[in-house]
């Protein structure tokens, strides 16, 4: 029974993200923002596995978001491939402090190209209304949910990494 759990937690924590997308915890917010939950998972994923699956699994973590929000004519996909094959190039480093800060860094540079995607495909939509409130806005959400998804990180990505690592192991 324990072999079997620990062969699925990879799956029941990808099956966790839409769930607390969905629950969106507002205790964690900022400014009314949440952090960019997928990335937390992407990240260790992406390092784990490499750049393929990390696309990959960009790509199926961008197709259950966007079709969690079927009333958006927006996509997650793009920053999510992007942010999963970007994930899938960085290598393990063997400082323990350093590799916390630097998950931190990292999924901070991720929301931001995410969130930078998703306005721009807001922007190229409502590109005739010349309203620059909604530009205003889009970067007060992006660099909140930046701050807070570089806050989160190194706990969570760190704890996932050692899990997907301890996983990973037991199948060997």
């Amino acid at each position: 029974m324990k072999k079997s759990f620990t062969n699925k937690l990879s799956i029941i924590s990808f099956i966790s993200i839409p769930i607390i997308f969905l629950w969106h915890p507002y205790w964690l917010g900022f400014l009314g923002v949440q952090p960019y939950w997928p990335l937390f998972w992407l990240l260790p994923w992406s390092m784990i596995n490499g750049s393929i699956n990390g696309l990959v699994f960009g790509l199926f973590l961008g197709l259950i978001l966007d079709s969690l929000t079927l009333d958006n004519n927006f996509s997650q996909i793009p920053g999510l491939i992007f942010c999963g094959f970007l994930f899938g190039r960085i290598k393990f480093h063997s400082d323990i402090l350093l590799g916390h800060l630097r998950y931190g860094l990292i999924c901070a540079l991720g929301s931001f190209l995410c969130g930078s995607l998703y306005l721009s495909q807001i922007l190229f939509k409502n590109f005739s209304d010349n309203n620059s409130l909604i530009f205003i806005s889009g970067v007060k959400n992006i660099l909140a949910e930046v701050f807070l998804t570089g806050l989160f990180a190194p706990f969570i990505c760190s704890q996932l990494l050692r899990m997907f690592k301890f996983s990973r192991r037991k199948l060997q």
